[in-house]
């Protein structure tokens, strides 16, 4: 049906090669190769009056979509999977309404990134089709963040990750380094955007092998000839039709949500170790907050090895910077060393210090209560940890991947993991009246309790 609507509404956009020269990284202007099966949208076709503002306006764009779709240029691009995936967008209308919440957020930072770069506007809406634009996604494969790096790639990537924090969660060095391996992608395969986002789904490899077989065979390479597996083959599709009900959401009878085309957060100097109940109070934000903007902070305190910084809502630096200069040593995180003796227990060594078994295995990692005389443990001084514990825990449940079975529902699934059906919905952007199909990879947030 939007096939051929599209068909009949949409502008004939005169771009020589739809995915040409102008889509190019900012270290190279190689034109992306033209899809075989692209279907030109007809002489006849009447012209559609963009919401996108002219670019000769003098009218500063307040509405980020407006941007974003400003400098979309892979509309005309239609066939059968690219209408298919547009079908599915439109018949979930709580898609866009969750992902421009989360927009507010995330979505800005991104955006300029990508037009620093000079890559496809398209390569800014990758995060929607990958998380729905939710850092704390976590897939059954592992892959995590925004932009869902596998744990493997994240550290091929140079993306930092111990057990303080996750590089592919943070919204800044989860971008930078997904659109580094982006442009690095559009560079292997000779500046194809379309066979560098089939590599980024699938490796590399898999669509080099591709390719190889088709070659022998006489076959075209680019990406619509190609055997791809089939989550890939639905992958670039989904953007391709993502990307035209932003450009023309007026034409789908879309309404999506509008986002402060400005800056969403601000960088705060620690000047070290914080604990992130502490940060928040200094802020004036709820701990929740807190961690939207720090995804990537897993524990109750800053990582000790990352930078001093911490990002916060615009206008929440100068209240922030204000405590911190008046924070004394000893509210800060300071930590002890203790070298565990033969005869040694958690409890015992609790007892010594005047702590918790619990905040105990919490900072240094340790499941059940075995540990190992020689080895060192940390304790931390200097604050009410145990509380500042239970409130980061009860603030941030762990996000976990959930596959759905045979004879699963929204019901049954939000009873086994004791969330709310709703929750389950605005997590996933779900049509809640859209069965759930066998198969069907769910994010949910579930307390270890």
């Amino acid at each position: 049906m939007y096939f051929n609507m599209l068909r009949r509404i949409l502008t004939v956009i005169s771009i020589g090669v739809v995915l040409g020269g102008c889509q190019s990284t900012g270290h190279q202007d190689t034109a992306v190769s033209t899809a075989p099966l692209m279907d030109v949208v007809p002489q006849a076709a009447p012209v559609v009056t963009s919401t996108i503002p002219a670019t000769a306006t003098a009218e500063p764009v307040t509405d980020l979509w407006q941007r974003i779709g400003a400098g979309l240029s892979w509309q005309s691009i239609h066939n059968a999977k690219v209408g298919h995936a547009r079908d599915r967008f439109l018949a979930q209308p709580e898609y866009l309404r969750v992902v421009a919440k989360r927009a507010d957020l995330y979505l800005y930072h991104i955006v300029e990134e990508v037009e620093r770069r000079g890559m496809p506007m398209e390569i800014a809406l990758l995060p929607l089709v990958e998380s729905t634009l939710n850092p704390f996604a976590v897939s059954s494969e592992r892959a995590a963040g925004l932009w869902q790096i596998m744990p493997a790639t994240g550290k091929y990537l140079g993306l930092e990750r111990d057990w303080w924090y996750d590089g592919r969660l943070d919204l800044r060095d989860s971008t930078r380094v997904a659109l580094d391996y982006l442009e690095s992608l559009h560079q292997r395969f000779d500046g194809d955007w379309l066979l560098a986002l089939a590599a980024y789904n699938s490796g590399k490899g898999r669509v080099a092998r591709a390719q190889k077989h088709n070659r022998a065979k006489g076959l075209a390479t680019d990406y619509w000839s190609l055997k791809l597996p089939r989550e890939t083959r639905n992958y670039v599709p989904r953007l391709i039709a993502l990307a035209q009900i932003v450009a023309y959401p007026d034409a789908f009878n879309v309404v999506i949500p509008p986002v402060a085309n400005e800056p969403a957060f601000e960088v705060a100097q620690t000047g070290g170790q914080l604990e992130m109940l502490r940060a928040a109070q200094l802020a004036g934000i709820e701990l929740s907050e807190l961690r939207a903007y720090n995804p990537g902070q897993l524990r109750w305190a800053t990582s000790p090895d990352m930078p001093p910084e911490l990002l916060l809502p615009v206008g929440a630096g100068q209240q922030f910077h204000q405590g911190i200069a008046q924070l004394s040593p000893e509210d800060r995180v300071q930590w002890e060393h203790y070298r565990i003796e033969r005869g040694d227990s958690l409890i015992r060594i609790a007892k010594k210090f005047d702590t918790e078994v619990g905040l105990l295995r919490e900072v240094n990692g340790i499941r059940g209560s075995m540990i190992r005389a020689g080895d060192t443990l940390m304790i931390p001084e200097g604050s009410d940890w145990s509380s500042s514990l239970a409130l980061a825990s009860t603030e941030k449940p762990e996000p976990r991947g959930y596959r759905v079975r045979q004879g699963d529902s929204l019901y049954r699934i939000a009873g086994k993991f004791k969330v709310s059906i709703n929750d389950i919905i605005n997590w996933n952007a779900l049509d809640p009246g859209k069965y759930l199909q066998p198969g069907q990879k769910l994010t949910l947030y579930v307390s270890d309790g």
